[in-house]
């Protein structure tokens, strides 16, 4: 690539805003500190307050990182620099990982079917603080954002109980923003605009191959159909500084080596490492949803970029609104029973608490 990373994030420090590191009061001792505390540009939060879908990512174990998608609802404050996002206690699988490495990051990529508009792509990355418990308060302020965002749920005697589980077990998970980076297109061309902590000066450094090779595990025949056939493709790594980044990329085909994919300059490092791959498209309210979500290794060299998926994993949802929620009322009921049974629940209290001990952020996103 002509461009290479490390000249894009000279020039990302170079227009990174003044003044967005202010000292801010952290209730959790009653003293002053200095927090990096976002006061991102109107423009990155008429994006961010109308996305319906947005990926979010996370760091994996071994030094990778994976992206899903997920519905953001428009939950951000300026005022504390801090997103938010929330899913089901059900699906607790990622919340065990956050607890333990809470350096995240959320990619605002898509205008489809939202109350956003404009071409931006805009790149939040920051630190994530769980709530399993969150309060009737902090759930009254979610559940408005989910109807205008999702549509009105069905209701009466059975849906009561069929999406108690799914809507009253929910779990907040609020990011102090620490940088915010806005490209003007979606396709994340052109110069960056960054917000708060400057990029580091050097691209990420090269990994260690797994153990188990570098090839594909998986027929990437079928990987590059599935993903052709999903309008939003997007690759997430962990950065230089820890924590992950999420760019827009495009599979252009695929051979014996992996996944043939493209870029705009600049956004993929020289090298090899770990990498998730995410595919998705979704409908009007987030109904027929379609995922494909891989981790592998990826390798660019110049212009040429090739991903190797390990794993594949992904799944499709029903068109009819009403079909899709008994499906995630009967999952949660299901998953939720089960993680009581086998201890996951207790595990996951634990580990809140030891977040707790950690410094934390002045304020939830609302």
């Amino acid at each position: 690539m002509a461009n290479t990373l490390a000249a894009m994030v000279a020039a990302m420090a170079a227009t990174t805003s003044p003044g967005s590191i202010q000292v801010a009061f952290l209730p959790a001792d009653n003293s002053y500190s200095l927090e990096c505390v976002m006061k991102w540009s109107d423009d990155v939060d008429q994006v961010m307050a109308g996305d319906l879908v947005a990926a979010f990512a996370y760091l994996t174990p071994a030094g990778g990182a994976v992206a899903i998608p997920v519905s953001p609802l428009g939950l951000r404050d300026r005022e504390t620099g801090s997103i938010a996002v929330t899913t089901s206690l059900a699906f607790h699988g990622k919340l065990a990982r956050l607890l333990r490495e809470p350096r995240v990051a959320m990619a605002y990529h898509t205008r489809d079917h939202g109350f956003s508009a404009g071409p931006a792509f805009v790149l939040a990355q920051g630190d994530a603080a769980v709530s399993v418990t969150p309060s009737p308060e902090r759930l009254a302020v979610v559940n408005p954002a989910i109807e205008r965002f999702l549509g009105p749920s069905p209701s009466g005697a059975f849906w009561d109980w069929m999406l108690r589980e799914y809507f009253e077990q929910r779990v907040v998970i609020d990011i102090a923003v620490r940088r915010t980076t806005s490209w003007p297109t979606t396709e994340a061309g052109g110069t960056a605009t960054v917000d708060g902590e400057p990029w580091p000066g050097s691209p990420p450094a090269s990994q260690t191959p797994p153990k188990n090779g570098v090839a594909p595990r998986v027929d990437t025949a079928k990987v590059a159909r599935r993903a052709g056939k999903l309008a939003h493709q997007l690759l997430a790594y962990r950065g230089s500084d820890g924590r992950p980044v999420i760019v827009p990329v495009e599979v252009t085909g695929h051979s014996e080596q992996g996944l043939h994919l493209r870029a705009a300059e600049g956004l993929l490092p020289a090298g090899a490492r770990r990498a998730g791959l995410t595919a998705h498209s979704f409908g009007p309210q987030a109904t027929s949803l379609a995922n494909l979500l891989c981790t592998g290794w990826l390798e660019v060299s110049g212009r040429t970029a090739i991903y190797a998926p390990h794993t594949t994993g992904g799944f499709t949802t029903p068109a009819n609104k009403s079909v899709q929620m008994l499906l995630n009322g009967l999952l949660s009921k299901q998953r939720l029973r089960r993680a009581r049974r086998d201890g996951t629940l207790d595990g996951l209290a634990k580990l809140q608490d030891q977040q707790r001990d950690r410094p934390r952020h002045p304020g939830p996103a609302r």
